[in-house]
């Protein structure tokens, strides 16, 4: 099973992941910011991942560095999970609808960070998370997962373009890591990723 257990801990924040790749789309979040644990949420049962956090971080200035460094653990948990990527798809894309909300995420999970992230927000999603700290989240993500992703949303609800993101996100993220049974080579001309 593809998992591991990375954690971090700051002045700022003090965190536990424990995330599993080949999971059942199961999550104990206790990151002390109840919508942000929505939208983890919705991120692992549509991926199929088994997630556990255990944040703590200086809430009273802000979610920002709980956020982020959620972002960077998740995302050095993944890379460690991942491997070597030897048979996985690599690529993949997926358009996502949530009432009058639409998602679309692509990813190359190809070794090259990078962010392309198109969609605003009209304030502060449910009065907490700022529209900034979104994109950011992902952006510590991939820098640390190794990942490029071009995100785009549009809709009129805040909540359901987030929502529909997270979701995006998920199913996105488990298309590129299925393994194909009949390949088990590196997908790259580098032959690493």
């Amino acid at each position: 099973m593809r998992s591991a257990k990375i954690s971090r801990k700051t002045k700022e924040t003090d965190i536990i992941i424990q995330f599993s790749l080949d999971g059942s789309g199961t999550s104990t979040l206790n990151t002390g910011i109840p919508f942000f644990n929505h939208m983890l949420d919705a991120f692992t049962r549509h991926g199929k991942f088994d997630l556990e956090i255990i944040a703590t971080g200086d809430l009273e200035t802000g979610p920002h560095h709980t956020i982020e460094d959620i972002g960077i653990v998740l995302g050095q948990a993944f890379l460690k999970a991942l491997g070597d990527g030897k048979g996985i798809s690599r690529f993949a894309s997926i358009v996502v609808p949530m009432d009058e909300s639409r998602a679309e995420v692509a990813l190359d999970v190809g070794g090259r960070p990078y962010l392309v992230f198109e969609g605003s927000f009209s304030g502060p999603v449910e009065g907490v998370l700022e529209p900034w700290l979104v994109c950011h989240f992902f952006e510590s993500f991939m820098q640390n997962a190794k990942i490029t992703a071009h995100m785009n949303v549009s809709g009129f609800s805040d909540h359901h373009k987030c929502e529909a993101l997270f979701k995006a996100f998920g199913i996105a993220l488990r298309m590129a890591i299925r393994v194909d049974s009949q390949d088990n080579s590196i997908p790259s001309t580098k032959g690493v990723l």
